[in-house]
């Protein structure tokens, strides 16, 4: 069996089906085990993983609100791939458009700036999905006043 992480995000889902087409077709995520009896599915990809559970009103789900879509307000998840452009692809032909195109960001870490190749999609329940190709890490020049 695989090592677990120690923080994998769990998210609810309405029609498991269509969350791993897009999950394991577009993006490249392997099924490491699942429980199509429960709507469930641990997901892995180079070491991002995370769990898809599907909604059943009446199974005592934990739920601490009604889901409206699209689901996940105020987060995004972060994922490294070797490369964004297959990806990008694979979405395109899957009809998936994005939700902030392709870029390359410079974000400044302490003293160095650390690039990433990255754009966003947003799954089929609307989490916020931001995948990045890294670029490598630079001088950061000090901000002038």
């Amino acid at each position: 069996m695989f090592e677990r992480n120690k923080l994998v995000p769990e998210l609810m889902d309405t029609h498991l089906d269509n969350s791993l087409a897009f999950w394991v077709a577009c993006l490249g995520f392997k099924i490491a085990y699942q429980r199509p009896e429960d709507g469930f599915a641990y997901l892995d990809l180079n070491g991002a993983q995370i769990m898809l559970e599907q909604v059943e009103p009446d199974a005592g789900q934990w739920l601490t609100a009604p889901l409206a879509k699209p689901f996940g307000r105020g987060i995004n998840l972060q994922i490294d791939v070797e490369a964004v452009a297959p990806i990008l692809c694979k979405l395109d032909e899957a009809g998936f458009p994005l939700y902030r195109a392709c870029k390359d960001t410079w974000y400044r870490a302490e003293n160095v700036e650390v690039g990433q190749r990255e754009f966003i999609v947003q799954d089929p329940d609307g989490y916020l999905v931001r995948l990045v190709e890294r670029l490598g890490e630079r001088p950061a020049y000090p901000n002038k006043a």
